[in-house]
């Protein structure tokens, strides 16, 4: 079967350089075939990760663009770079763009099927809207923050991923894509306006009904999902290491009691939220007879929806992720594979991270540059 590389071949981006989120939306855009340009601003920008480039795996997959925007000539590069692009992604603060004289007006006049794609904690307005902020922040005020971690004790970060790249990266990746489609259809642009706030909030969806029918605790720990329940959890075994446990539906429960060498009788109900202490105790102590990987062996094939808890140096050389290439190796760094697979057009890793400004003639020939204008700009530092 003839195969392309990528979904989104054909499909033109440009990226305005910044930390977190944008660039991994940029990344997976890339590694889904589109063709995206990274403008790296020059060197002394806070890029927030304080290590050898290479290992910036959030830059993989496209080209660098050294470019000072605050310089006048570049603006016009931006712009007929644009002329030729699907869309621009950027993470500035709300006005930054249009101060830069870069914003979507701007940009949407050079090109009416334009797609803006903006990414921000706060959104575009809101009395929050200029204030600076992390993961952390928007996900204290959406609820997502308060919900996570064990009763009775403070709140657990989850790492940045909630805010960051699931209410940030993903959001702005479907709402570009999304007002994609739509232009080629319209042929007009338009800004899609992405928080992590919003985002994650959104995905709270399932929780914040489950709140308005009475079935959830705002009470963080205490419910069937959050750690409250004895057969939703992460239990010590007997070498230090952990197992998490997702026994959910009442057969898979039931299966996991079998295993633990438990009488379902002798317990508490499932459902019974009044015995969960004593059965957290229970099961505490059965897990703590074994070593992990025992536990693991054990549960091969008994459908107990139970699982070893890998460190980050161990889960590259799980079988299961071994067998289906989650992890690569690629220019010597072991990393997550490009997600998610297609049959036909498949994702891939295009490069390793760019050091900024890499390609700058070259991206600048590719997309009609002359040489004497390729000179000029370099010697009005407008590109580096």
């Amino acid at each position: 079967m003839e195969t392309k590389a990528g979904p989104l071949a054909g499909t033109k981006i440009i990226e305005l350089g910044g930390i977190g989120p944008v660039p991994f939306c940029a990344t997976i855009l890339a590694e889904l075939g589109a063709e995206v340009i990274r403008l790296d601003r020059p060197p002394g920008f806070d890029g927030g990760i304080d290590m050898d480039g290479k290992y910036n795996l959030l830059n993989r997959s496209r080209k660098s663009l050294g470019i000072d925007l605050k310089n006048p000539q570049s603006v016009e590069i931006v712009l007929r770079l644009v002329s030729q692009a699907d869309a621009l992604i950027e993470g500035f603060r709300p006005g930054t763009a249009e101060r830069l004289g870069l914003g979507p007006d701007a940009c949407m006049e050079a090109n009416a099927a334009l797609v803006y794609g903006r990414m921000t904690g706060w959104g575009q307005d809101g009395p929050l809207a200029q204030e600076p902020g992390h993961d952390v922040n928007y996900i204290s005020l959406s609820g997502v923050l308060h919900s996570v971690g064990r009763a009775g004790e403070p709140p657990t970060i989850p790492l940045n991923l909630i805010g960051d790249f699931g209410g940030g990266t993903l959001y702005l990746a479907i709402g570009v894509l999304s007002a994609i489609i739509e232009a080629r259809q319209s042929g007009k642009g338009q800004v899609v306006d992405a928080a992590m706030v919003d985002g994650s909030a959104s995905l709270m969806t399932i929780i914040y009904g489950a709140l308005a029918a009475g079935y959830w605790n705002d009470a963080r720990g205490t419910n069937r999902l959050d750690s409250g329940a004895p057969w939703y959890n992460v239990y010590e075994t007997s070498d230090g290491k952990y197992v998490s446990i997702a026994a959910n539906e009442t057969r898979f429960y039931h299966n996991a009691v079998k295993l633990l060498g438990l009488d379902a009788d002798s317990l508490p109900g499932q459902h019974d939220k009044s015995g969960w202490p004593t059965m957290k105790e229970t099961f505490a102590t059965a897990f703590k007879s074994r070593k992990r990987d025992e536990w693991v062996e054990l549960a091969a094939g008994k459908e107990t929806c139970i699982a070893p808890v890998l460190s980050l140096t161990e889960a590259p050389d799980n079988e299961h992720l071994r067998i289906r290439q989650t992890f690569v190796n690629h220019n010597g760094i072991v990393q997550p594979a490009p997600a998610p697979r297609f049959s036909r057009t498949p994702a891939q890793i295009k490069s390793p991270p760019a050091a900024p400004g890499q390609h700058t003639d070259e991206i600048l020939a590719e997309w009609g540059f002359s040489e004497t204008e390729i000179t000029a700009l370099r010697e009005s530092s407008a590109v580096r």
